[in-house]
């Protein structure tokens, strides 16, 4: 039999102390207060020491820029520009006044015009207002996680021994720590799900469903350390409903799903993700569908419809841009969740970067990537609001009620309402866009052309 070193005995107690110390604070000041969602305010005042930290760290950077004559940000910045709305016919209008003498609808056609698609072509090129909505946004102030001008140095061994010892925390504390909670939480939601889906179907089998999710789904919020501000909790999405939201992240889901109930909408995946999906399935009416079916928009509609007519049933979350956007604008709506004739509830989500970039660029990194990225970041902070439920108007066609709700979002969120569509990401504009316009400079002109003849 293999005997212990008196050393190699010592080792393993401590060890085993160790290991038990952990569990026992992981579960008494997370996991409990997770189950019955409450907080000791550990993690708000761990946010507040960051912002001083990151305070004092940027103005460290910038002190030290200045006294080496450095430029410490870019030129530009890859933000928000915000453009008035102006039409096509308006702009070329104020050219022609601005160019020619003559009567604005004398001319068929001015050589002036030409400027006007020229600028825009430009302005594009410049400031693609639908690229950079899939790239992160750089901050102004240091995180200690990434650098934000294309020209940084060293600046102190202060600063130096700070940024290696937050890389020591993240990775060596808080990382594990994460892996731990998320693991828990993953395992009690397959494993709960799976046994309350044996249940005959009733009001107790609803009941102990919703409350596992619930409190599986703040076990996974703890571990990204997120921190959530829940706005106007009194418009809460109902049965019967469709909650519709921003879509920024994987994790939106987790971060609404902590505060209510929801029935789930996507395609059925495989590996891990196919056996959360088939354990939830089997305790809530969450609607999954085969990727031959999502395809085919009537018959998800259909699905929907029917899902929405009972009202006994959760409301449906969904985010109608079928892409992540980076947390500054919302893009265009797909139209299909508005035409069934549900109350719609609307929902902004606003991250704050400083903390960690939730975006995930599907693109650039994959899902176990992005993920270790988000536990490797210091905290996850947003802002929730709930938006007064809305109701397509007589008047209405489902585009135009889903972009009413994409600017009620938008505002409420402070993010930009643009008209693109958030498949741009990976294609490109379609022909029909681009004859919209020619059709809209023709009619201009023809327009013009009948004008005259009638007079």
């Amino acid at each position: 039999m293999f005997l212990l070193l008196p050393f190699d005995s010592l080792v393993v107690n401590l060890l085993g102390i160790s290991i038990t110390v952990l569990f026992t604070l992981l579960l008494v000041f997370i996991i409990v207060p997770a189950i019955f969602g409450v907080s000791f305010g550990i993690r708000k005042v761990y946010m507040k020491t960051l912002l001083k930290i990151f305070q004092w760290a940027t103005l460290r950077i910038e002190r030290g820029a200045k006294e080496k004559n450095h430029p410490l940000y870019k030129p530009y910045v890859n933000g928000i520009i915000a453009k008035e709305p102006t039409s096509l016919e308006e702009e070329i209008k104020e050219i022609r006044r601005s160019g020619s003498g003559k009567a604005l609808d004398t001319p068929e056609f001015e050589l002036s015009d030409i400027f006007y698609f020229c600028r825009k072509g430009i302005e594009t090129i410049m400031d693609d207002e639908v690229t950079k909505r899939f790239s992160a946004e750089e901050l102004e102030s240091w995180n200690l996680l990434s650098r934000t001008n294309y020209n940084f140095q060293y600046i102190s061994l202060r600063l130096t021994v700070l940024w290696g010892l937050g890389v020591l925390i993240r990775y060596c504390f808080l990382l594990p720590l994460r892996i731990a909670l998320a693991f828990t939480g993953i395992s009690l939601l397959v494993t709960g799900t799976t046994v309350v889906g044996y249940l005959p179907n009733g009001r107790c089998k609803e009941f102990l469903s919703k409350h596992v999710h619930l409190m599986c789904y703040r076990i996974c919020v703890r571990a990204l350390t997120a921190i959530i501000t829940y706005h106007d909790r009194e418009n809460r999405p109902r049965n019967g409903g469709i909650c519709v939201a921003n879509h920024t992240s994987p994790i939106d889901v987790i971060i609404l799903a902590s505060d209510g109930y929801y029935a789930m909408v996507g395609q059925i995946h495989g590996g891990l993700m196919g056996v959360i999906q088939r354990a939830m399935v089997k305790a809530c009416p969450h609607v999954w569908f085969e990727r031959s079916e999502v395809k085919d928009r009537h018959l998800v509609a259909k699905r929907l419809t029917e899902h929405v007519q009972d009202k006994s049933k959760l409301p449906i979350l969904i985010f109608p841009e079928g892409t992540c956007i980076n947390n500054t604008s919302v893009m265009m709506f797909k139209k299909g969740s508005f035409e069934i004739g549900a109350t719609v509830y609307p929902v902004a989500i606003k991250y704050d970067p400083q903390f960690g970039d939730a975006f995930w660029n599907s693109s650039k990194y994959g899902m176990v990537t992005y993920l270790l990225r988000m536990m490797t970041s210091w905290a996850i902070v947003c802002s929730v609001w709930y938006l007064p439920p809305m109701s397509r108007q007589p008047e209405e066609d489902a585009v135009q009620f889903a972009n009413r709700v994409k600017s009620a979002i938008a505002r409420q969120g402070g993010l930009v309402d643009l008209l693109w569509d958030g498949g741009l990401k990976r294609e490109k504009v379609k022909d029909t866009f681009k004859e919209e316009q020619q059709k809209l400079y023709s009619k201009m002109i023809v327009g013009n052309h009948e004008d005259r003849s009638r007079s």
